[in-house]
């Protein structure tokens, strides 16, 4: 039988521990009845099927990625990418480590923006004056600051695919990878020059790392720490990790122990009680000391000499928070970062969640954020996959290796004060692709049609929404079109369409007076937009075209809801923009 085969049909599936055959016949009776093995690709099969998910999730995310203008965190990180490159220095975006807008600086290297770097400002400011007032192309810039996310995106879908291989054979891979593929919020924010997706990635990385340590300790648990820090190097969000991934590999070595294999200096961990906790403390210091050299690696990557000069002021942080962050051993950027980040959480930020706007966060936002735009199909497979690998026996020892690490991140998240959208919870569509692959595990007739229908499924509902990936919703839920219905920010609106507006504006209503709220970051008079705020004239004054982010529609009070109230809506742009007839 071949090795995928086994991995899926022998009673164990984690590397490291012997095989327990099933038992062939009961205590009385006759012999049961052999299982058909469950269908497994060929190599070559699995590759061409391999290559043409990736291949049309390239194409998603590069199709939307020329079509986008400037979201509203990307001028900061382009700018800051920019600054690393031409000053090497540690001035703007403290409150997100480095390692991630040194991924975005190889694309700004290429396209070799002009750059001033004694212009003062805001890092807001300092990006729009990069994009809009240097003499660059925005266009150019942003697609050649957007393609390493969209390369590292891609690269990440071949360790869905190796995880899912790993846990479940070749099929389940590909089933992991089609839901990985045909996520919207992964293609969305993989094809933007912004943080959360590579910090998603990273974390999983980590994850299938430290599970391939169950055969070879050493070597994979240095690569998992790794993979750690470069999550923690490129959001600080990714922290609660730390702790989780080191349980992890504690695991792993004492799975590798029982095989006869250990860290090297440490053999005989089965039979000496003192050296199996010794592996498991130096497992975990494997990780959290590589994780750590990796944040120092990136801060140093920028200045050796580690010289911070922040833009603007960085709060203050005094009780037990701020005595907790003045020990950690980590460069002083990073421990002014989080400063930043504290205080920002300490923000009375506004949320808006299916139709309420509210102030303050609330705990359930991202759990219901997720079933909003998480597809139908990705939602049903990776539950019941997620129930396999607690239920069937062979998977058992992957479930903390494939739960943990989400449930950890997301707690987390959802502690958090800024109720802004799904992309702080990439992470659960990755790891549930995953997990989803572990439906196959039951050992049911319908099982494999079953989940082949629910992926094509995803894969359609994913294909209906392109290329507007940012307002995605599922269909329980409406689709796109009634998204900003529901939630609003990067769940929607985000500036993105603000050349789509243009174009519509040429094309439908050329020389028509137009009035813009718009929420983004980029400049709506370089795209050709000539027009006023309605907010700051008389309502009687405002004729013709009311266009209206969705976002500010959800969040409209004042004189904007009464103009909004009192118009009628005649058009729409990437469902996240909408035009009033006044």
């Amino acid at each position: 039988m071949a090795r995928e085969q086994r991995s899926v049909l022998t009673p164990e599936a984690s590397p490291g521990e012997p095989a327990r055959p099933s038992p062939r016949r009961p205590a009385d009776g006759p012999p049961r009845p052999r299982r058909r093995p469950a269908w497994q690709p060929t190599p070559l099969l699995a590759s061409v099927l391999a290559l043409l998910l990736l291949g049309q999730m390239a194409v998603a995310m590069v199709t939307t990625a020329v079509r986008q203008t400037p979201t509203i965190d990307e001028p900061v990180y382009v700018a800051t990418a920019t600054d690393y490159l031409r000053e090497h220095r540690l001035r703007y975006n403290p409150e997100h480590p480095p390692l991630g807008k040194l991924l975005i600086a190889a694309g700004v290297a290429v396209a070799d923006p002009h750059y001033d770097p004694s212009y003062t400002g805001t890092q807001g400011e300092v990006g729009r004056h990069l994009l809009y007032e240097s003499g660059n192309d925005p266009w150019r810039l942003m697609l050649w600051a957007r393609l390493p996310v969209i390369v590292l995106t891609l690269l990440f879908g071949l360790v869905v695919l190796a995880f899912a291989r790993a846990v479940t054979g070749t099929a389940g891979g590909l089933v992991a990878l089609a839901l990985y593929a045909f996520s919207p919020d992964v293609i969305a924010h993989g094809s933007l020059a912004t943080l959360d997706l590579p910090a998603a990635g990273f974390v999983l990385t980590s994850a299938w790392l430290v599970w391939r340590a169950r055969r070879r300790p050493g070597p994979y648990l240095v690569a998992a720490g790794a993979a750690l820090g470069a999550a923690v190097a490129t959001k600080m969000s990714a922290l609660p990790a730390v702790p989780a991934l080191m349980a992890l590999a504690v695991s792993s070595v004492r799975a590798a122990g029982r095989r006869g294999r250990t860290l090297p200096g440490l053999a005989g961990v089965v039979t000496d009680r003192r050296r199996t906790v010794l592996s498991g403390f130096a497992a975990a210091a494997v990780v959290a000391v590589t994780a750590l050299a990796v944040v120092w690696a990136a801060y140093l990557a920028v200045d050796p000499r580690l010289r911070f000069a922040p833009a603007e002021p960085v709060p203050a942080l005094h009780g037990m928070r701020g005595r907790l962050v003045g020990l950690m051993p980590v460069p002083p950027a990073f421990r002014a970062g989080m400063r930043v980040q504290f205080g920002l959480e300490d923000y009375p930020w506004q949320g808006y969640l299916f139709g309420h706007l509210y102030t303050g966060p609330r705990w359930y936002y991202l759990p219901a954020a997720l079933l909003v735009k998480t597809p139908l199909g990705l939602l049903v497979v990776g539950a019941a996959g997620a129930a396999a690998v607690v239920a069937v026996r062979r998977l058992r020892a992957a479930a903390p290796y494939l739960l943990l690490p989400p449930l950890v991140l997301l707690a987390g998240a959802m502690t958090g004060s800024r109720d802004f959208g799904t992309r702080y919870a990439l992470f659960v569509p990755v790891f549930l692709a995953v997990a989803g692959s572990c439906a196959l595990a039951w050992r049911r007739r319908w099982a494999g049609p079953l989940t082949g229908a629910l992926v094509l499924f995803a894969a359609v509902s994913s294909l209906r929404t392109f290329p507007y990936y940012l307002p995605y919703a599922n269909e329980a839920f409406g689709g796109p079109e009634h998204t900003h219905r529901l939630l609003h920010d990067s769940n929607v609106d985000w500036g993105q369409d603000l050349g789509r507006l243009a174009d519509r504006l040429r094309q439908r209503y050329p020389g028509e007076p137009v009035w813009l709220v718009y929420k983004g970051a980029g400049v709506p008079s370089y795209y050709g937009i000539h027009a006023a705020d309605p907010r700051r004239v008389p309502a009687d004054r405002v004729r013709g075209l009311l266009v209206v982010s969705d976002s500010a529609v959800a969040k409209a009070r004042g004189r904007l809801a009464a103009l909004i109230d009192s118009s009628r809506p005649v058009d729409e742009v990437g469902h996240s923009i909408t035009l009033f007839r006044r």
